[in-house]
């Protein structure tokens, strides 16, 4: 069999610079106690939550950092809702140029685009009430709805019932992030990308990103951005450092001050942060992709997980933090150890459980006619060789393969579809890490990581004399977490 895969850790040493141009330190040296991050760490392991990664940021150094297979400091990450915050800043630093203002109107952007009849709430609606999320719409209209849509958005905006007076009720919704995002585009000829590539992305070292482009020709406001752990964690820690990086102001302090206190749902809200009690505010996305910045301790931490609801993170948080930070540094090298030793243990592989189940991979082999499906899927085929197992499926629009290793990890990319299972996403030539195994003489399973993202499918597929039916579940979802099961029949071979 070929060796498992690994992924690399931090790419130098605990002190210096590594390639992601922050520094690291030992948490003591910055007045974090390591204690407290070994038993934050304890409480998401005991209470079954999935992190997927983790960077602690105090005093200009990461202090605590994990990683858990297959994720790594290099590996990307589709983001989600987390990105709203980048959009909070675009406009804010658009607003101290001059390019717009919080009261000017919404519908005075876009004149060609407007409805036959603009009703007074849509005509009052303005661009402060687009960052509150109370733009007076009734019900949210996700990300994951909009991204089958190919025709423009800004005209799916305004068929949306403005049903009360804007500026009162908090809705949340990404529609009111895109409608950022047209503003910027339409009041300085600039992609989201492209305003905060100069301003923000180079600036803080964050490179290699991208950011999906709508059918309107610009990058949506609340989604879509792609980037690693610690291109978030910058975001924090700009925040946390009150807009100044190295020196140089990038973020005004007056709308650091005024984006992230609580205008909308009960204080919980600011201008796309959200806002909590004790002072921290966060970015966050959705399946739990988080920059929380505590701004009284100049600190942040960042975390991509797949866990249902950010509810159930932050109260483990909040338990340790800021709690674990001090005033100063102190002598805390004994706690420094144990963390290092309890970071040390997170196994450095995900496990292939096979249970000592041997079976047939020559029974698996062949081709299965499909009968009708709503996925329009029309075969599906096996085809294992000594240490891998080719599944292809087909449908209308074409062929596609998962590679998985045979009771092992293969990494490759993919084009299958699975939107439906995926918030919405068509994960294009994605990275996919997966493997087979057997769960019993005729029951295969595979499991595909689909690394830059919080999904992994199992694939369940029951082998019965001439026929096969296939079973497709994600772990995490927005939506319907099950594909209807495919029935095959095996074909001729030719």
């Amino acid at each position: 069999m070929p060796p498992a895969l690994t992924i690399p850790g931090a790419s130098e040493g605990r002190e210096g610079e590594t390639s992601d141009g922050l520094a690291r330190g030992a948490p003591s040296a910055t007045g974090v106690d390591a204690d407290r991050v070994v038993a934050f760490l304890d409480d998401l392991e005991a209470a079954g939550l999935e992190l997927h990664s983790l960077m602690l940021h105090r005093a200009g150094k990461v202090v605590a950092e994990a990683w858990w297979w297959p994720y790594g400091p290099t590996r990307p990450r589709i983001m989600h809702s987390l990105v709203k915050s980048f959009t909070s800043c675009a406009v804010g630093l658009a607003i101290a140029e001059g390019a717009f203002s919080l009261s000017d109107k919404v519908v005075s952007f876009f004149p060609d685009a407007l409805p036959p009849v603009v009703n007074d709430n849509l005509a009052a609606m303005t661009v402060e009430d687009l960052l509150t999320m109370r733009t007076g719409h009734a019900a949210e209209v996700g990300g994951s709805l909009w991204r089958g849509i190919d025709t423009s958005w800004i005209a799916e905006f305004f068929k949306i019932p403005v049903v009360s007076p804007p500026g009162q009720t908090f809705v949340y919704s990404s529609a009111a992030s895109y409608m950022l995002a047209a503003i910027l585009f339409r009041t300085t000829g600039q992609t989201l990308h492209a305003y905060l590539r100069p301003r923000l992305f180079e600036p803080m070292g964050i490179r290699g990103e991208t950011w999906d482009v709508g059918p309107d020709g610009f990058n949506p406001g609340g989604n879509g951005f792609t980037g690693t752990t610690a291109d978030v964690l910058k975001l924090g820690v700009l925040m946390a450092q009150d807009g100044v990086w190295e020196g140089r102001r990038l973020i005004p302090a007056e709308w650091i001050r005024t984006a992230t206190r609580g205008h909308a749902d009960e204080g919980r809200y600011g201008y796309h942060w959200r806002t909590y009690p004790n002072g921290a505010y966060a970015a966050l996305g959705m399946f739990v992709q988080m920059t929380i910045v505590f701004p009284e301790h100049g600190a942040s931490l960042a975390v991509t997980a797949a866990i249902e609801e950010s509810d159930r993170l932050t109260p483990h948080v909040f338990r340790h933090f800021p709690a674990g930070f001090r005033d100063s540094p102190f002598d805390g090298g004994a706690a420094d150890a144990r963390l290092a030793a309890r970071l040390a243990a997170i196994p450095a592989v995900r496990r292939v459980d096979t249970k000592g189940i041997e079976g047939d991979w020559a029974q698996a082999k062949g081709r299965f006619k499909v009968t009708p499906n709503p996925l329009g899927v029309r075969e599906v085929a096996f085809e294992p060789s000594q240490d891998a197992l080719a599944f292809r499926m087909t449908d209308a629009a074409g062929t596609y393969v998962v590679t998985c290793g045979r009771e092992d990890w293969i990494e490759g990319r993919t084009d299958i579809p699975g939107r439906e299972l995926h918030h919405g996403y068509r994960l294009g030539g994605a990275p996919v890490i997966a493997s087979a195994r057997w769960r019993d003489a005729a029951t295969l399973e595979m499991t595909w990581i689909f690394a830059e993202t919080a999904f992994r499918d199992t694939v369940v597929c029951r082998f019965d004399a001439e026929t096969v039916t296939v079973d497709r579940a994600v772990n995490i979802n927005s939506a319907d977490r099950r594909h209807p099961t495919l029935v095959g029949r095996r074909a001729e071979a030719t």
